[in-house]
């Protein structure tokens, strides 16, 4: 039988551990603790060109083979919205893929800016119509990239932060989409493919100043994690021309998971 002071010296053993066993059952895991996530944006995050396309997205192409899904699929949010649809404008973003952000939600990913500068139509004329078309469609490109992209980036990133005032905000890049020079026997000229690099650098530089204004956004650079894996290397990560044509030139799984979801997670 215990004595008087070791039956006051257990109880008082019990009644803490009871306090911490119910401290821990009430604190909430990491990620029961993480709230919604939002992706937005366009072909980039939806993920063309990786497969695995979700039926219900229709025409945007969601993929289960997308950054966003893939982090989302790892990390449990409270609530995920798939909001990147294929072929996405800055304006798209405004009038489309906001209306699941609200103050609950504590992660936002966001690939945009590339369709505003006519990404398809400039790549279409470089590999129909010949170096100098090409140089001068991406100079058009990169005068449009520097003169006029920023102002619509920044209306997306303001009201992303009116609709989601509590969310951190990643905005990704574009990875350069060439090896110069690389070993492609065809295709189009190292000069074009230059080109096409540089007007990847015009976009993340003005991507990067826009982001730069908001204290609660971060600004993700995948252009090294793509090195090595572009066009006309051994280990590509990013489609050539190729069928069905709207996944030419778009990262291939390989790239969402090994160049997109990391370096995303790095920063979210």
């Amino acid at each position: 039988m215990r004595s008087p002071a070791s039956r006051r010296l257990l109880a008082s053993a019990l009644a803490a551990g009871a306090l911490i066993t119910g401290a821990l059952a009430a604190a909430p895991t990491a990620q029961a603790s993480t709230g919604g996530y939002v992706a937005l944006g366009d072909s980039y995050s939806s993920g063309v060109g990786s497969g695995s396309y979700i039926s219900s997205s229709g025409s945007c192409e969601r993929s289960t083979l997308a950054y966003p899904y893939l982090w989302q699929q790892a990390h449990a949010p409270s609530s995920f919205s798939f909001q990147a649809c294929s072929g996405a404008t800055t304006a798209d973003v405004l009038s489309g893929q906001l209306s699941t952000l609200n103050s609950g939600t504590s992660e936002v990913s966001i690939t945009i800016g590339g369709n505003d500068a006519g990404f398809s139509s400039t790549m279409e004329t470089c590999v129909l119509e010949g170096t100098s078309a090409c140089v001068s469609a991406v100079n058009s490109a990169e005068n449009f990239i520097n003169t006029q992209l920023g102002a619509k980036l920044d209306a997306v990133y303001s009201a992303i932060r009116s609709a989601a005032p509590n969310a951190h905000v990643v905005v990704l890049d574009y990875p350069h989409l060439y090896a110069v020079p690389g070993d492609c026997l065809f295709g189009i000229s190292d000069t074009s493919r230059s080109a096409i690099n540089g007007a990847a650098d015009d976009l993340a530089s003005v991507t990067a100043k826009e982001v730069a204004k908001y204290g609660n956004f971060s600004f993700a650079d995948v252009r090294s994690a793509f090195s090595g894996h572009e066009i006309c290397t051994d280990s590509q990560w990013l489609h050539s021309t190729t069928l069905p044509i709207d996944e030419s030139y778009h990262p291939t799984a390989a790239g969402q998971s090994g160049g997109y979801l990391p370096v995303f997670s790095a920063h979210a």
